[in-house]
C-alpha cells in the first residue's frame, strides 16, 4: 500500500507531466488540506528544466563516509565538551574549595586526564568539521544528510535538556538559599557552553532550511 508521501509525489509527477504549474498543484492540494511544508518539499523533488516529463532531482541519501565523518566530528564535540566543563570545573573547585571535601583529594588526576583528552578531541573536531565545510561548498546538496540532520537536531536537544537542568538546578538552589560563587561560577559554565552549541547550530539548520 503506498505511504500518504508517495501518492503526494505520484499526483505532482502526473500534475507536471499533464502540463499544470508547480503554482496550481500547490494551490490545488493546499485546497484538499495537504500541509504546506509537506507539499513544497514533494514540489523540491522535481527540478524545473523544461522537458516533456518532470525530471528529479537528486535526493540526499546516507553513506557509509559520511555516517563515519559525521560521527567523529559530533562524538570528538561531546567528549571534548564534556571533559572541557570536568576541568573548568576543577578549576572553579579550586579557587572555592569546599570545607566539606577532605583535604587529600586530589584535582591532579582530573585535570591530567581532562586537558590531554581537550588536546586530543578539539583539534581533530575542527579538522572535521573544515573537512565536512568543503565537501558541502564543492556540493552544497551534502548539507542534507541525513545524518548530518539527525545529529544536529540531537546536538541542539542535548544542549536544551542541559540548559533546562542547570536553569531549574539554579532555581532550585536559590530557593533553599544555597547559593555560592563555586556554584554559580559552574550554572555559568554550563550555561555559556550549551547556549553557545544550541545558537550555533540552530543558526546552521535556519540557514539551512532558508537555503
Amino acid at each position: 500500500m503506498a505511504t500518504n508521501a508517495q501518492q503526494l509525489e505520484s499526483f505532482i509527477k502526473e500534475s507536471l507531466q499533464a502540463g499544470h504549474k508547480k503554482e496550481e498543484v500547490t494551490s490545488v492540494l493546499g485546497r484538499a488540506g495537504w500541509p504546506e511544508v509537506q507539499i513544497r518539499n514533494a514540489l523540491d523533488a522535481f527540478s524545473d528544466e523544461p522537458f516533456p516529463v518532470p525530471v528529479p532531482k537528486p535526493r540526499p541519501s546516507l553513506s557509509a563516509r559520511d555516517a563515519f565523518l559525521y560521527l567523529v566530528m559530533f562524538g570528538t564535540l561531546y567528549y571534548g565538551v564534556w571533559n572541557l566543563v570536568s576541568l573548568l570545573f576543577s578549576f572553579i573547585d579550586r579557587a572555592y574549595p569546599d570545607a566539606a571535601i577532605l583535604n587529600y583529594y586530589s584535582y591532579w588526576d582530573q585535570e591530567r586526564w581532562a586537558t590531554a583528552t581537550i588536546i586530543i578531541t578539539f583539534p581533530v573536531f575542527f579538522f572535521m568539521a573544515h573537512y565536512i565545510g568543503k565537501q558541502i561548498a564543492r556540493n552544497p546538496f551534502k548539507r542534507l544528510s541525513p545524518v548530518r540532520r539527525w545529529l544536529t537536531y540531537l546536538t541542539i536537544f542535548v544542549a536544551t535538556v542541559a540548559m533546562l537542568g542547570d536553569v531549574t538546578t539554579l532555581i532550585y538552589y536559590l530557593l533553599g538559599g544555597g547559593l555560592t560563587m563555586r556554584f554559580l561560577l559552574k550554572v555559568a559554565v554550563v550555561a555559556i557552553i550549551a547556549g553557545t552549541a544550541f545558537t550555533y547550530y540552530l543558526l546552521d539548520l535556519r540557514k539551512e532550511e532558508k537555503e
